[in-house]
């Protein structure tokens, strides 16, 4: 893992750019089942389209096509393409044995892009953000309806995934673990847990991103949290950044961005979608109109890290980036991460 001094002074320095949508972008390849196998995977017995970690195996010239696209159009931090990286996840394909692979991979390909910018502008360095995404089983909630009290994963399955998960990512070469898109924070706890044993373990320090999502205008995730009470339920930990991604378009996260930023000595993140999906699950919105919406963001000096979710692409986060590039980062009274 590398020396963490460029980063928290970057952040001292300015608004940084995380990069937009990795799969809004793949759907541009228009990739079917053969191009998931590869030459690998060609009699693998199930099927694999849709899994986009995988292609980090089968096609990584098309990720960090992606990731150069992104580092061009003014990304500081890129996420390596792992949302899915955990035997959780990767069990609906039968390939569990291959999440250290995914990640590892997923990470040197990520690395690669941002040393080859750095090295093209030392003054704006490039990094790599390990990314963990919520799982799709929730420590929580019930699935079914029938039975309240059953749940379809344990706490200690998760740390262990996310563990598995995390060390891949860090020895691939991250700079931070961004745990994201959080609609369950027990889960997060999870995740947050196995990052603490491998800093205890490694006697490393680790910048932590979390990242959470308030699912529909009620102001709540999944779980049922109000953006105050994530906040308090995440904060045990020396966190690089809080913020919140996906689910709502930029306008909709603003009260909630406030809350974070009124009540945290933490950096805070935005990620939001272009908008809210239409009826055919695209999104309308444009690069400037999403910059627009971003603008309150920066006048209001709610937030740190600012970057794209769902829907958005290359020309949305250098909209974004021109925008935000004439204001001044939100100043933190205090942040426990470099303590």
């Amino acid at each position: 893992m590398k020396n963490s001094e460029p980063l928290y002074k970057a952040l001292s320095e300015r608004i940084l750019i995380l990069d937009g949508a990795m799969g809004t972008m793949l759907q541009r390849y228009k990739f079917e089942e053969e191009d998931y196998r590869g030459e690998r995977f060609r009699n693998w017995e199930h099927p694999v389209k849709g899994n986009n970690d995988l292609l980090s195996l089968t096609q990584p010239h098309a990720i960090y096509e992606v990731h150069q696209k992104y580092l061009e159009a003014g990304a500081d931090i890129i996420e390596t393409n792992t949302f899915s990286g955990t035997t959780i996840a990767m069990a609906d394909y039968h390939m569990e044995e291959l999440v250290y692979e995914l990640n590892y991979e997923s990470a040197k390909i990520a690395r690669r892009a941002c040393e080859e910018y750095t090295a093209k502008n030392p003054d704006k360095p490039r990094f790599v953000a390990g990314a963990i995404g919520p799982t799709n089983r929730t420590a929580s909630l019930s699935p079914d309806v029938n039975d309240p009290g059953y749940r379809a994963i344990t706490f200690e399955e998760l740390r262990a995934a996310y563990k598995q998960q995390c060390e891949a990512l860090l020895d691939g070469g991250s700079d931070i673990l961004l745990v994201e898109t959080i609609f369950d924070t027990l889960n997060a706890k999870a995740a947050l847990f196995a990052i603490d044993e491998i800093q205890e373990e490694r006697g490393i320090n680790i910048p932590i991103m979390v990242s959470g999502t308030i699912t529909d205008a009620s102001g709540r995730t999944l779980s049922g949290q109000t953006a105050e009470a994530f906040l308090i339920s995440v904060s045990h930990l020396n966190l690089l950044s809080v913020g919140f991604n996906c689910a709502l378009g930029a306008n909709q996260l603003t009260p909630y961005l406030e809350t974070l930023a009124h009540n945290s000595g933490f950096y805070v993140s935005a990620y939001p979608n272009a908008g809210l999906p239409n009826a055919f699950g695209q999104y309308d919105e444009s690069p400037e109109f999403m910059a627009e919406q971003i603008r309150e963001y920066v006048e209001k000096k709610l937030i740190n890290i600012v970057g794209g979710c769902c829907g958005t692409t290359p020309e949305h986060i250098r909209a974004i980036a021109g925008l935000v590039e004439k204001y001044e980062p939100r100043k933190t009274t205090y942040n426990k991460a470099l303590i």
